[in-house]
């Protein structure tokens, strides 16, 4: 049998809850994705709770909420402790992300879920990688390869490839096929025929018209209400799609030489824009391109302003301006409390760029129609003064004696454990307690031709500590080469010293920025004021697709063509998933899979897979040739077993039987024409064929994948007379293949 794979939903199957997925992998237990909503609800954690001390390593796909949003909570109360995998956008914007949340709860109530603290240390886990670069697993992973690939969608997005034993389980959601300004499209089309493939349903019935369209219509819009003397509101997250939005508007105000002030407004806008500057080799060809050639880095913005508090911008420019603000659930933070200024005039615009979190105000304002009022709560931290003030100093000392007596109490029950035993030792000045006689009876027994000490005095109790300075000899390991030497003393710890240096300042280096240290640092006294209201809804209420997923057509174009083995529907309305699903099912040779929460399904390969040691005087005679990145050769070979049993193949006993030629490759006819084109040979697409000089013509028939996604044969055919450039092009045609 093939690799035993089994994927278990935890979160985020048949709705558009978090995503969180337990895939397990010959006993190895992958946490793929460890999302939470903006609602911070618990009971959406319950399944995780379960399994979490199985997890032996966790994958994370992207740097917001839905994807990361549950890790500092999970390995805090949870006990998860499994080594995390990402890349490094995915790693930093995270982390500013969770900063973003806390920071914005924190400022309106008693936010208890998870600290800074929490969040620190849930982030020192991390093992970040590259693009396509695989990482082995060791241990319990053995064997097991992982490897990220782009995924669009967000900055560091990645698609997971899993291999085992030659087969792949791929994990894709919410990717994205389209290039963007700042982002390349998904390298999803490159995957073929996996054995697993785990995506969303997310979009699948969503269509998307062309992105020329779509910004003239969003440009125009917010254009149209700044003429019109309104501000216009953009609730974003805060390190992932704000960022193709700011160059959207960026460029658009370049070229305009508009005046109508921008602010970005999070609790980590500063920070944020400071670490995207240095990840441009993450980011699309053009902007990469752009900044090789000329230096240029697009995120030195010129129209944009990074706020982080709301006092800045009430201090601003009192005329018409944009402003994107977290949270883009409405939920908290800045966005929040804008929204309730801004409602009740008929100038403004509130433009969403995402749909909303169910259950949350951006939804409810989302709705055709939307409603024309709102209840909101508002909250603020106000300092405690008078009888508040006093009554909560009395209990802080309180509490600090409290501290403080079970500190003296442990230090002393500690002192008990280390010297009770060997009380007399301790004290050189201790009589010793054996002695049954008093010092009196000694003096008289020995006589007057002795001369003994009496010791009178103070005798300490057996809990005693030796009056004397406590030294501890360190015991230290010795091998045959000297002195055990433990690395780890000697290495610089980069990561740790960045994640301290969070807590203060302000630049590139990691740091925060300075408002959201003083939330930190700020040890005020204080409590939180709540008051509800009702806001009336005047203001424009405008939806537009900015959230940089595949529409419904190229999830199917995209699925068929990577034709996987077996498909696994996650995430995504009950509606959109069984829709997907009915898609797939009418075609032949691909299950099909939509399991619900805490449903194990068995998704192993039905190949019959076999591991095979390949003997030495075997491979003395095999000839391998190169095949990009692999090397194939043609084999000849009897089954045996070693010693252990194992299966080997063994050189024939008689001679091999001759075998027809095999030509091995993939032929391009674009990439073929242009090599044709370096050789001198006149070379054009007519007809679907390829016309090679005069005379000679090439053309693929047969398809490359059948329905369903099984693959099929294709031949290339040449065509014209028996002459000197047709013995030609056939050497060069043969030259793009391998001959086994």
């Amino acid at each position: 049998m093939g690799t035993s794979v089994q994927v278990t939903p935890l979160s985020g199957v048949y709705n558009e809850n978090p995503l969180s997925y337990l895939v397990s992998i010959d006993g190895f237990n992958f946490l793929i994705d460890c999302g939470w909503n903006d609602h911070f609800d618990p009971s959406l954690l319950q399944p995780l709770s379960k399994v979490a001390s199985k997890i032996d390593a966790v994958l994370l796909s992207y740097g917001d909420m839905l994807h990361l949003g549950a890790l500092p909570f999970a390995m805090k109360q949870f006990g998860l402790n499994a080594p995390v995998f990402s890349t490094e956008p995915v790693y930093r914007l995270g982390l500013l992300t969770m900063y973003d949340q806390s920071f914005s709860r924190k400022a309106v109530s008693e936010f208890d879920l998870f600290s800074l603290d929490d969040i620190d240390s849930a982030f020192q886990n991390f093992t970040r990688l590259t693009y396509s670069q695989n990482h082995h697993l060791s241990g319990k992973g053995e064997g097991i390869v992982i490897a990220p690939h782009v995924a669009g969608h967000l900055l560091g997005g990645t698609v997971w490839k899993i291999t085992k034993d030659g087969e792949d389980v791929v994990y894709a959601v919410d990717f994205n096929h389209r290039k963007e300004r700042h982002l390349n499209g998904t390298v999803l089309e490159s995957f073929y025929r996996p054995a697993v493939l785990i995506t969303d349903a997310y979009n699948a019935l969503n269509s998307q018209p062309s992105r020329q369209q779509r910004d003239k219509q969003f440009l125009e819009t917010i254009l149209k209400t700044l003429e019109g003397g309104g501000n216009v509101l953009l609730p974003v997250d805060s390190a992932g799609r704000v960022l193709e939005l700011l160059l959207i508007l960026e460029q658009f105000w370049g070229q305009r030489f508009l005046n109508y002030p921008i602010f970005f407004l999070s609790y980590v806008s500063s920070s944020t824009i400071d670490y995207i500057k240095s990840f441009l080799e993450w980011m699309s060809d053009s902007i990469a391109k752009s900044f090789e050639t000329s230096r240029d880095n697009a995120f030195l913005m010129k129209h944009v302003t990074l706020l982080i508090s709301k006092d800045e911008l009430d201090n601003a420019s009192t005329g018409p301006k944009v402003v994107l603000a977290s949270v883009a659930s409405l939920e908290a933070g800045f966005s929040h409390d804008i929204f309730a200024e801004w409602a009740a005039d008929v100038k403004n615009l509130v433009l969403f760029t995402e749909r909303g979190q169910f259950g949350t105000l951006a939804r409810m304002l989302q709705a055709d129609p939307p409603p024309k009022a709102v209840k909101m709560t508002m909250s603020r931290r106000v300092p405690l003064v008078g009888d508040e003030l006093i009554a909560y100093e009395e209990e802080q000392k309180r509490l600090k004696r409290e501290e403080e007596l079970k500190a003296s109490l442990i230090k002393e029950e500690e002192s008990k454990v280390s010297h009770g035993p060997d009380n007399n030792l301790s004290d050189p000045m201790v009589i010793d307690s054996g002695n049954t006689h008093s010092p009196l009876d000694v003096v008289r027994s020995r006589g007057s031709g002795h001369r003994d000490i009496l010791i009178d005095g103070f005798v300490p109790p057996s809990t005693s500590v030796a009056p004397m300075f406590p030294f501890y000899e360190n015991s230290l390991d010795w091998d045959e080469f000297g002195e055990v030497i433990n690395p780890d003393d000697y290495v610089v710890q980069d990561e740790d010293m960045d994640q301290s240096a969070m807590h203060v300042g302000g630049d590139i280096d990691g740091k925060l920025d300075e408002g959201s240290a003083s939330l930190i640092l700020d040890t005020k006294p204080s409590k939180v004021v709540s008051n509800e209201l009702t806001v009336q809804v005047k203001c424009s209420l405008i939806y537009m697709d900015y959230e940089g997923r595949s529409d419904g057509r190229s999830i199917k174009s995209i699925l068929t063509h990577v034709a996987p083995l077996k498909l696994v529907m996650v995430h995504g309305s009950a509606e959109a998933t069984e829709h997907l699903k009915q898609h797939f099912l009418n075609i032949k040779n691909v299950q099909v899979y939509a399991p619900q929460i805490e449903e194990t399904i068995d998704v192993t390969s039905d190949l019959c897979a076999y591991k095979v040691q390949l003997s030495e005087k075997l491979m003395s005679n095999v000839l391998f040739k190169k095949l990009g990145d692999y090397e194939v050769a043609w084999v000849d070979a009897e089954v045996g077993k070693t010693e252990n049993g194992m299966l080997s193949l063994l050189p024939i006993s008689s001679p091999a039987p001759p075998h027809k030629s095999v030509l091995v490759g993939d032929l391009k006819m674009a990439d073929f024409k242009q090599f044709l084109a370096s050789k001198g040979v006149q070379v054009e697409f007519a007809g679907g064929a390829l016309r090679c000089g005069e005379y000679v013509t090439l053309r693929k028939v047969g398809n490359p994948s059948q329905k369903g996604g099984t693959s099929g044969t294709q031949q290339i055919i040449i065509e014209g007379p028996l002459c000197e450039d047709y013995y030609k092009i056939r050497e060069y045609l043969y030259s793009q293949f391998y001959l086994l």
